[in-house]
């Protein structure tokens, strides 16, 4: 039989976190982050990590794991997420995915194989020098030419995975775009219930703004001198995420305060259009539009638990 699997995802700032404890109370679950930026130590505000005390006792997974030097990719991720999920389940616990990167989430789900070759690290270092001497935008119009589906779904600042599908392309003559579909069209080792938390644009843009608001009014500025303080520069994985590469940029003297907050508002709300983007794709899902319950918490996850039944059984 296929093990259980709950996944609940949503674009940022809508509520993922608060739902996610309200469920995993109620059906004995543990909690395994699928976030491409909570999973890494002092990087807390810009992030918006679950605090110790907002867990109430759920435990959690893939949070605050790594160092922010430290490489964290979708292949570590499945690897670190396996890990975790073998020990949800030897207790007899509900493994439930919590996040919203939905690419992480896709591969664990259809344990997609990202044919991983480090043969070739020649080509990888003239990319990577490429893209130090022309730009992320001018790598990723390389990609452009060879596989236009790639280009659309990865994000020029996204170098690493820019490089790692002309990589994929180079050493086998495939496109990578082409691989992931046929491998996202497998199905899944688990028996899964794929939850997506949305709200209507106007009200999650609002409180994306709130959310970047409080971010600053935490502390986000010190914590980025922290992070700079401790050799952290723009160039590593950790610190492109949202909230600290601008407030670098401010630091550093490329931009005044108020254009580092007016940018990362914009594209935040920029990145949660593209979340929903990607989860509108995907196969299987349940979404649990906030306005549909009249914002009743209890309603939303009365609902979730009543469909979570199926993989239960």
């Amino acid at each position: 039989m296929k093990k259980p699997l709950v996944v609940l995802t949503g674009p940022t700032a809508v509520g993922k976190t608060k739902a996610s404890i309200g469920l995993a109370k109620a059906i004995g679950g543990e909690i395994i982050s699928a976030d491409s930026m909570q999973v890494y130590k002092h990087m807390d505000i810009g992030s918006a990590k679950i605090r110790p005390q907002e867990m109430e006792g759920v435990p959690h997974y893939l949070v605050d794991e790594l160092e922010p030097w430290e490489e964290f990719h979708v292949v570590r991720f499945q690897q670190m997420a396996k890990k975790a999920l073998e020990e949800i389940y030897s207790r007899g616990s509900i493994p439930i995915i919590v996040g919203g990167t939905g690419f992480y989430i896709q591969a664990l789900l259809y344990d997609i194989d990202f044919s991983e070759n480090d043969g070739d690290t020649a080509y990888r270092e003239e990319l990577e020098e490429y893209a130090r001497i022309h730009g992320g935008s001018e790598l990723h119009e390389r990609l452009k030419t060879v596989d236009p589906k790639a280009a659309e779904d990865i994000h020029a600042n996204n170098i690493k995975r820019v490089i790692r599908a002309l990589e994929f392309y180079h050493q086998t003559g495939q496109r990578i775009s082409e691989h992931n579909e046929r491998e996202r069209q497998k199905e899944s080792p688990y028996n899964f219930v794929y939850f997506v938390l949305n709200d209507e644009r106007k009200n999650l843009y609002e409180r994306i703004d709130h959310r970047v608001d409080l971010m600053m009014q935490e502390g986000l500025i010190e914590e980025v001198k922290a992070l700079r303080e401790m050799g952290c520069t723009k160039e590593m994985v950790s610190m492109q995420g949202l909230g600290y590469k601008e407030i670098l940029s401010y630091l550093d003297g490329a931009c005044s305060l108020e254009e580092a907050i007016y940018t990362l508002k914009r594209d935040t709300r920029h990145f949660a259009k593209r979340q929903i983007t990607w989860f509108k794709r995907e196969r299987q899902v349940t979404w649990i539009q906030k306005n549909d319950y009249n914002y009743d918490e209890e309603k939303i996850l009365y609902e979730m638990i009543r469909r979570t039944k199926g993989v239960l059984c």
